[in-house]
């Protein structure tokens, strides 16, 4: 099943387990409305932060969590996303309310939020196929309508100017990422990868730009409505900082181009086919909404969201060999990490 309602499916038996009682004692003191006795589910997504169903007999709530063990800096940070979070709520993008911060580990292990339960659908296989082929489009419109909502945000005006370093975006990132896949010994190096850190950086396409980035916008971190082609909340805001909006758009368009057995895709299928907009054309329906005339170097934002997320997967592959991996997926991703490699490196040919 391609489409999960959140309020009914998508969550089992708790895999990361915590002192449920002691967290059922904090949201009596510090969610409005809270009364138990509380029920607990672990979501299937949330790969990088355990996400959990709460359930009482009167409200449905979120938990997300830092993982346990050891973690790399930066990463996992729960409050940033409870942060981002609050700070969009008076916005046109559509977030879950954030309703209780826990930044004591003392409580349940590891810091956490609780937010609202967005009830809606969620799609994991990028082609939408539950929807019928004539509605898929408006369905694509809507997360195009959305990631543009979000970068049309002036980080300022919500307290969030200091959510991230302006500027130099793309040599940051690189820094950052290239880092990361060389600290990381136990999973290695790849030629490929190797490739990528010595052309990416001067291949920086001119000008800057600024704004609130999500980091990993796809189908499946949306609850859309039940019934009509509308994005409800956006979640996993995990990697979301100040940066380039248009690193965060190619990310999001790296959908065109991604297997479909990695994360959400629709590498190998026929847009047209499914009813759905070309890459070309959601492009410029991003551009429009932006105010662009278009987007120059397209490929070199798309190279190096691949590089990044590679990256990212390569990262994973060291936790599985060490053993902290949270994800039950996390040797598949392991495994996928090669093929990212391999379309970051495609990305890289088209703009030589």
């Amino acid at each position: 099943m391609t489409a999960d309602t959140g309020a009914n499916e998508g969550a089992s038996a708790v895999r990361t387990r915590f002192d449920e009682a002691a967290l059922a004692r904090w949201m009596t003191d510090n969610v409005a409305g809270f009364s138990g006795p509380l029920t607990v589910e672990q979501f299937k997504g949330g790969q990088s932060n355990p996400t959990y169903r709460l359930t009482t007999a009167h409200a449905r709530y979120v938990l997300r969590r830092k993982p346990a063990g050891e973690l790399v800096k930066g990463a996992h940070d729960v409050l940033r996303e409870a942060r981002v979070l609050t700070a969009l709520a008076p916005t046109p993008v559509p977030v879950p309310p954030v309703l209780g911060v826990c930044d004591d580990d003392d409580v349940i292990g590891t810091a956490f939020y609780v937010m609202a339960l967005v009830d809606g659908r969620i799609f994991w296989d990028a082609t939408f196929g539950d929807v019928p082929r004539e509605e898929r489009a408006a369905y694509f419109d809507a997360m195009n309508a959305t990631i543009a909502a979000l970068h049309r945000v002036d980080p300022g005006a919500v307290g969030l100017s200091d959510y991230g370093k302006p500027g130099n975006f793309f040599a940051r990132q690189i820094a950052r990422w290239t880092r990361q896949y060389l600290d990381d010994a136990d999973a290695g190096r790849d030629a490929g990868m190797d490739a990528l850190i010595a052309w990416l950086p001067g291949a920086i396409p001119d000008g800057d730009e600024t704004a609130i980035v999500h980091g990993d916008f796809r189908c499946d971190n949306m609850i859309f409505h039940p019934s009509r082609p509308q994005v409800l909340a956006v979640l996993d805001w995990e990697l979301s900082t100040l940066g380039n909006p248009l690193s965060d758009f190619a990310y999001h368009a790296t959908m065109y181009r991604m297997p479909p057995d990695i994360v959400a895709g629709l590498g190998g299928a026929d847009p047209v086919a499914l009813g759905l907009p070309t890459e070309t054309e959601y492009v410029a329906a991003y551009c429009a909404r932006t105010g662009r005339d278009g987007i120059p170097d397209w490929d070199f934002y798309i190279a190096f969201n691949f590089f990044r997320l590679a990256a990212i997967f390569h990262g994973i592959k060291g936790r599985a060999i060490r053993g902290t991996a949270n994800s039950a997926h996390a040797r598949e991703r392991a495994a996928a990490y090669p093929r990212l490699v391999a379309l970051a490196l495609e990305a890289m040919e088209r703009c030589r």
